[in-house]
């Protein structure tokens, strides 16, 4: 048995190719040259490492990956972020070869709304509309009316009639802070980011008393006694763009610290703090799965195409069905 068949063999206990490389091997030179032989793109989110989302063609937030996806016209399209966003481009792209370089990169608010507890919830409220965050598998957004992210989840809820009841899921903060700006009474599954639970309000609250000239902005994820000190809340994109364009000379930033690197070269003249976490063996909060993903993984899915992401062609067809409506209200 050849290396890369024992590799793929490996495949599914380690979710990702397991191969000896070279260490005096060149990855941005590699895939640049993997990349243009097989017209790849590579897309990354905002939280993954710094050299991933340097090399990347597009870095973006949920949305904008997920519009990106919808509209490449490369062969095949390297997901440089969690299972279910490179599991959303291979709905929107069912005839393209999706790759993930770490198949086990997963995301704790997805795995906080299982299919099976959630299809019994939706069948004992048959009369409410279902909005459910991006951030789910491919089984919850078959269930699903229609997909928001939290850049366009406030359009989408207004988007509704007022006296449509609406269940929304799977963030229960993010819901908290939806139902306040816009007055709707939605039903709340009680789901959440185990990255944006972390933060200490008491660590953030003694950093900003030192830090007095400092603005603290938080993702809508964070839980509502941080959103209540926070000057302003946003999806990812948000609070890159808000730093762009406030006055501000400092930022006590909430969301998982992968954001830093693209605010520091967007905005190199602000000062940039990671809000703390609980945990006094770590000064930010970093999500484990998104940091899964290596150059050396990139690298090797690039050149292999391997792992790839399939998606039943019944539920795809399903879960379709509310992505596209969310891509639609979000034009």
């Amino acid at each position: 048995m050849t290396t890369i068949e024992k590799a793929k063999e490996k495949i599914q206990e380690n979710g990702f190719l397991d191969i000896e490389v070279s260490e005096k091997i060149d990855y941005v030179e590699e895939i640049n040259k993997l990349r243009k032989e097989k017209n790849a793109v590579i897309l990354a989110h905002y939280y993954q490492e710094d050299a991933i989302q340097d090399i990347a063609d597009f870095v973006g937030d949920s949305l904008a990956l997920a519009q990106k996806a919808a509209k490449t016209n490369a062969d095949i399209i390297v997901f440089a972020g969690v299972h279910f966003m490179a599991e959303t481009a291979k709905i929107l792209n069912p005839t393209k070869k999706v790759l993930l370089p770490d198949l086990k990169a997963g995301c704790s608010l997805a795995d906080s709304c299982p299919p099976a507890d959630f299809a019994a919830f939706k069948k004992q409220h048959p009369n409410h509309l279902v909005v459910s965050y991006v951030n789910t598998s491919a089984e919850i957004k078959a269930l699903t009316d229609i997909v928001c992210t939290s850049s366009n989840a406030e359009k989408i809820i207004n988007s509704i009639p007022k006296d449509q009841p609406i269940i929304f899921a799977p963030d229960k903060n993010l819901g908290s802070w939806l139902i306040k700006k816009t007055g709707r009474d939605m039903l709340l599954w009680d789901g959440a980011c185990m990255v944006h639970e972390a933060f200490s309000i008491e660590k953030i609250l003694n950093l900003y008393a030192e830090n007095p000239d400092a603005e603290i902005i938080a993702h809508p994820e964070s839980q509502d006694h941080l959103l209540k000190v926070a000057k302003y809340v946003g999806s990812t994109s948000g609070l890159l763009n808000y730093v762009k364009n406030s006055d501000a000379p400092k930022f006590i930033v909430a969301t998982e610290v992968g954001i830093l690197h693209k605010m520091r070269q967007e905005s190199p003249d602000k000062i940039l703090i990671p809000a703390p976490v609980d945990d006094d063996n770590c000064n930010c909060s970093e999500c484990f799965y998104m940091k899964m993903n290596t150059m050396k993984k990139l690298y090797l899915c690039l050149k292999y195409e391997l792992p790839f992401v399939e998606v039943d062609a019944e539920l795809s067809k399903k879960a379709l069905i509310p992505i596209e409506r969310m891509l639609e209200l979000s034009k």
